[in-house]
């Protein structure tokens, strides 16, 4: 059975420059790199949009874009795994946590800067996971996000 884990984070440095550096491709590998070193993605931000989150070798997952206000909120659904290439979005593996959602809520932080609040779905294979690693993926965005602000 899927949960939903929450990982709020301040950044000193403004909406805009938190989204910007999230999801450019130049830096999302960078601040991704706590889950797989060299990890990128494949297609757009935008509502509606399809994209690919891979790992250097190929793998990883196919998703969507369900919303996407610039500055305030995206929100991923994440639709099957991609393995030898292949995208699998109807094996019993899959369908047993599939849908599963990550949103990224971006506020304004009283005195200036970013309160981040992520909210993604896991299985209980991936909580420890995902607890582990989620909150210094978004160290390493604040630091990215802070640095590139000074």
């Amino acid at each position: 059975m899927k949960k939903t884990l929450h990982f709020p984070i301040r950044i000193d440095a403004p909406r805009e420059r938190v989204w910007s550096v999230m999801l450019d491709p130049d830096t999302f590998n960078q601040w991704t790199e706590p889950f797989c070193e060299g990890s990128y993605y494949e297609g757009g931000w935008n509502k509606g949009d399809r994209i690919r989150f891979l790992t250097p070798s190929g793998e990883g997952m196919v998703s969507e874009i369900v919303e996407s206000r610039p500055y305030e909120f995206v929100s991923i659904r994440h639709l099957g795994e991609i393995k030898d290439g292949v995208e699998d979005t109807t094996s019993e593996k899959v369908r047993a946590w599939a849908p599963a959602y990550e949103n990224y809520t971006y506020e304004a932080a009283a005195g200036g800067g970013t309160q981040l609040r992520v909210d993604v779905d896991v299985l209980p294979d991936y909580e420890q996971f995902m607890q582990d690693t989620f909150p210094k993926a978004l160290a390493r965005l604040k630091e990215l996000c802070e640095r590139v602000n000074a």
